[in-house]
């Protein structure tokens, strides 16, 4: 069965920092397309970042504009986990994030997976609070 389980989330001031994690579970994450999504009060979800497999050994991440330059994406295959380093967090950073999973058999994917809609798998999400 597969599960993931977000963790890291809490309270922070703005311009403070918190670092996300993701452990995934069931079976061998590494090719798999691993994302980030929030969703604040009364807004829909949206895309925070994404990191996907580009051959061999390598790894791509991308942003969405709104978190460019603040937020890093980084996973440990051999610990099956993402991470999430957010940085300069900002009152509007405030909503409840989850981790998501796409299942890749190997397609190298040329462009940042954004739909949630294709992602497979959910965690239940962490609630992160930034006050002004």
């Amino acid at each position: 069965q597969v599960q993931l389980v977000e963790s890291g989330g809490g309270l922070v001031q703005a311009g403070g920092s918190l670092r996300l994690s993701c452990a995934a579970s069931g079976r061998t994450f590494s090719r798999d397309i691993m994302g980030w999504f929030r969703q604040a009060p009364g807004k829909e979800r949206e895309f925070v970042g994404a990191i996907r497999w580009s051959g061999g050994s390598a790894y791509y991440a991308d942003y969405a504009d709104s978190v460019k330059g603040r937020f890093t994406i980084s996973r440990d295959n051999a610990k099956n986990s993402l991470y999430l380093q957010m940085n300069s967090l900002k009152p509007e950073d405030t909503a409840v994030y989850y981790c998501a999973a796409k299942y890749n058999s190997g397609t190298l994917y040329a462009q940042a997976r954004t739909d949630q809609n294709e992602y497979d798998y959910w965690g239940q999400g962490t609630q992160v609070t930034v006050s002004s």
